[in-house]
């Protein structure tokens, strides 16, 4: 049994490694069963003769002997413990030698080194490494690795980080390779691969005229499915080149595709290990969000190379350092990959979709969780486990933190803000306030007298910010005045603690724009020059921003581009809303008009239903809707998400007690009404949509795919009879994943039940075969509307289903309890137990993937009295489980105590 004992961890308690560890040898003679591992580190004090004792962390290792400078010591030469191995006799500078052993095969944390179908595959990152080897697992040592691989015919693809030294064959039979990474990097950073793996490769000229070589590597039998990540490989090094003016280090990049891996890929130096969901593809087998998350992973963890690995972060409470700044570089990579090859309206709203995009998934993820107990800066002060806080408010939140110093600098002067970083801190492990300095040089040089003090707020508060805006028009005068008002309401640790309400004022660019009541976009003087898209800096509590010659009362658009993580309060009308919807010039303001009356709609069915009263849907909102179906100066991409209905996640932050069961009565409501009224225009849509010709991942088709089956889906909802028809024909008929999965998709949801369990079992029957197709199966029925706690613990017991794969729990299990809310939230909590069951079933495998599970529950205070009590009920059950993970016990400790 684990008797783990949870221990807060205070970045103000940071220290320096009191040792440099510059030079690392790893020789691993591999087996499944039991890996030995010998170290040799190069040892040196950083103050010599201070007498620190040198402290190296490990977990589940077998210790078979230590060595300094060439000599064996007794045990009772060093400390050994479960955790940590401590040297307290070595001069200012030695040589220290470990021999130990870890078993692969028995490692169903998939941290360190483990076995996945018959392979050898490494995660380090946060703390894995220790799992490998006795070693000082923190990001600010910084070594230089050779790592020699030893292994049987049978694992003839040994890899390791860097660049390939030598290779030859033992005495003995086995394989030896030698890897060498001429860069120094933190352990986190470490990867091996060894095992039966296929590749597909290219070799690419780099901007400085090197040639070097790009291989993905994968199960053999996958290789047409690897065209793509290799094709996004290219194109991620040459956007890097042409962006940011930053080229590949190393003669060789490796990306590896993994069937069992805990999160989406890992940005080893120069060996990327890839959950092979992030990998494989093909028309088949792969939709249009596949292909898009494919690319943007791929670029994500490239540019890792620099934005983490080549500047690394110097404690994990900097986190946000890389992940923040990397998930911004691939999200305006993914904009550009868009945007690529279309004219000027295309591009822009090609990038807009995009932008929608990022923004739904920051307002699902992120929003709810800086408003529950789990709520931290992008820069936490504590932590527990730090694997817990790989999270939307570091990564997803970090990413808009840098994009509003992109904002506040422009594009050249963030370029600029970048260079400085470089210049400043190449090899290094540094901090996000050294990263905020290089910015701040260049905005300080743009605006003298100023700086970005108050900016630095965004890393030390938790919390979503709301911006209250009133307008002022003066006729005679032909003045607008806009005021801003901000608050933000201490959360989570920040309401125990004594300096909550000391929370000051943040640096929020806030862009706006004017439009008449015509729909025409107005022009805005902003210091000396004419917008229609002026970006205040609010940085005080209140200001008040001016702007002469406005002719007309204006309506105004707020928040263009989302400039800020920030909630607006605005009191538009319906009428004013519609007007943004149909005419906003900006069209990411133009989209949250739309945004605003859909919400505004649906939470009023949800009183209706919540009353008993009849529901119905006003005409006007059926007009805007119809305005926006029928506006063929939209491109479809942009249409499919203008038309998309909030999520529920979305739509509970704006309840003030959340009820999961009326939101689904009332989306499913409005639907089937924008079905039935809306009937002819999705018809046509439906006919105008079709793809013929071979299958291309590219904006504009996969545009029109995606209102093609928002098309099928409304028209079904709303009893169209001739939608069943079209959808099963489309099923039968599709020639790509994305066309098949989105009919069966409305068949499921919307269908006939009958007609949808055949299709389901024909779907299983042809795919059974390919892991990735069998997780969309698990996934489409652990969401569906008429799924139950039941449904679920039926395609548990089904033969293809493993708890012991990531990918196969989040398919099914994750699917359910975090987006079922229909499903998981009955008053009898009996979605409740099936929650605890399987954190608990999972936390005895992975703590990890628990912990993520576990996070179901977060806002529990915030549901009606009649599923709160059973949600706490739930918790506390967890929390009392014996032997219970620091992973879990932080989550539902932190729930039950900082309830909202």
């Amino acid at each position: 049994m684990r008797t783990e004992t949870s221990v807060t961890v205070y970045r103000k308690d940071y220290l320096p490694y009191p040792f440099d560890i510059p030079e690392v040898s790893l020789v691993f003679d591999l087996d499944p069963e039991a890996t030995t591992v010998r170290s040799r580190l190069a040892v040196r004090r950083r103050t010599p003769g201070d007498g620190a004792p040198l402290e190296l962390d490990g977990s589940d290792l077998e210790l078979i002997s230590v060595s300094v400078d060439g000599r064996e010591l007794d045990k009772e030469a060093y400390r050994l413990n479960e955790s940590t191995l401590a040297l307290s006799t070595l001069g200012d500078a030695a040589t220290v030698e470990i021999v130990s052993r870890c078993r692969p095969a028995a490692n169903s944390t998939l941290m360190g080194l483990y076995v996945s179908g018959g392979n050898f595959f490494t995660q380090c990152e946060a703390e894995g490494f220790r799992r490998i080897t006795w070693f000082a697992d923190r990001p600010d040592v910084m070594s230089r690795y050779r790592v020699t691989l030893r292994a049987t015919s049978e694992y003839p693809v040994l890899l390791s980080n860097g660049n390939l030294i030598e290779s030859r064959t033992l005495p003995d039979g086995r394989a030896e390779v030698v890897w060498e990474d001429p860069f120094p990097k933190p352990c986190y950073l470490f990867a091996l691969v060894a095992g039966r793996l296929t590749h597909r490769e290219t070799r690419v000229t780099t901007a400085s005229g090197r040639e070097v070589l790009l291989q993905v590597y994968s199960d053999p039998g996958s290789e047409s499915k690897t065209g793509w990540a290799l094709e996004s490989l290219v194109r991620a090094l040459r956007w890097d080149e042409s962006r940011f003016g930053l080229e590949l280090d190393l003669d060789r990049f490796m990306v590896v595709a993994v069937r069992d891996f805990n999160m989406g890929a890992m940005e080893n130096k120069g060996l990327n290990i890839f959950n092979a969901a992030y990998v494989l593809a093909n028309a088949d087998t792969a939709t249009d969000a596949n292909y898009e998350a494919i690319e943007s992973v791929i670029g994500h963890e490239y540019f890792h190379n620099w934005t983490g690995n080549r500047v690394t972060c110097r404690d994990w409470f900097q986190l946000s350092l890389k992940e923040g700044l990397t998930v911004f570089r691939d999200q305006e990579f993914s904009a550009d990959m868009m945007a690529s090859g279309l004219d000027t309206a295309a591009a822009a709203s090609a990038r807009a979709v995009k932008r929608i995009d990022d923004v739904v998934t920051l307002r699902a993820a992120q929003f709810p969780e800086d408003g529950g107990p789990m709520a931290h800066p992008i820069r936490p002060e504590s932590y527990q486990e730090i694997g817990n806080f790989y999270t939307a408010t570091v990564y997803e939140k970090g990413a808009e933190v840098i994009r509003m110093q992109h904002t506040l600098l422009g594009d050249a002067g963030f370029r600029a803000g970048m260079d400085e970083y470089f210049r400043r801190h190449d090899g290094q492990a540094v901090t996000c306030d050294d990263f905020v300095a290089a910015m701040e040089s260049v905005y300080t040089r743009q605006h003298p007298g100023r700086d970005l003090g108050i900016f630095r707020r965004w890393y030390s508060q938790a919390g979503t910010p709301r911006v209250a805006v009133e307008l002022h028009y003066d006729a005679p005068a032909r003045r607008c005045t806009i005021r801003l008002a901000q608050r933000c309401a201490p959360v989570g640790v920040e309401k125990n603690s004594p300096n909550a309400a000391a929370k000051k004022p943040f640096h929020i660019p806030f862009a706006v724009g004017l439009m008449d009541r015509d729909g025409r976009a107005l022009m805005l003087n902003q210091d000396g020059r004419q917008t229609e898209t002026a970006v205040l800096e609010l940085t005080t509590e209140q200001q008040e921003w001016v702007f002469e010659d406005i002719p007309s009362a204006p309506v105004p658009s707020l928040l263009r581009g989302f400039s800020a993580p920030v909630i607006v309060e605005y009191p538009w009308s319906d009428e004013e809303l519609a007007l943004l919807s149909a005419h906003d010039t900006d069209p990411f303001a133009r989209w949250e008009a739309g945004q605003e009356l859909a919400t505004r709609e649906i939470l009023a069915l949800v009183s209706l239903h919540q009353t008993g009263a009849a529901l119905r849907v006003r005409p006007g909102f059926i007009a805007a809707w119809r305005a926006l179906l029928e506006d063929a100066a939209l491109d479809e991409a942009y249409r499919a998400r203008a038309l998309a209905l909030p999520s529920e996640k979305t739509l509970a932050e704006r309840m003030s007690a959340i009820d999961p069961p009326a939101l689904a009565v009332a989306r499913d409501f409005l639907r089937a009404e924008l079905g039935r009224d809306l009937a002819p225009a999705w018809r046509q849509v439906f006919e105008e949509c079709q793809t013929p010709g071979p299958y291309r991942p590219a904006p504009e088709p996969a545009g029109k795919r995606a209102l093609k089956n928002m098309a099928l889906t409304h028209l079904l909802a709303g009893g169209d009879a001739q939608a069943s028809e079209w959808a099963l024909a489309q099923y039968k008929q599709a020639t790509n994943m994305t066309d098949r999965l989105g009919a069966m998709a409305a068949l499921v949801n919307h269908g006939d039940p009958d007609i949808a369990t055949g299709v389901l079992g024909e779907f299983y029957e042809q795919w059974q075969q390919d892991p990735l197709v069998i997780d969309k199966w698990f996934s489409l029925q652990a969401t569906a509307r008429s799924t139950t706690v039941q449904t679920v613990r039926g395609l548990m017991a089904h033969p293809a289903f493993t708890l012991r794969n990531p990918n196969r729990a989040r398919a099914l299990v994750f699917q359910f309890c975090l987006n079922n809310a229909r499903g998981l939230h009955v008053p009898d909590g009996s979605g409740y137990d099936y929650w605890v069951e399987q954190v608990l079933a999972l936390d005895a495998l992975n703590p990890e993937v628990a912990a993520r599970l576990a996070r179901a529950m977060d806002n529990w205070s915030r549901f009606v009295p009649v599923l709160r009590a059973p949600m706490r009920a739930a918790l506390e059950r967890v929390r009392n489980h014996p032997g219970l993970s620091r992973n879990v016990s932080e989550i539902v400790s932190k729930a039950l105590e900082l309830a909202a």
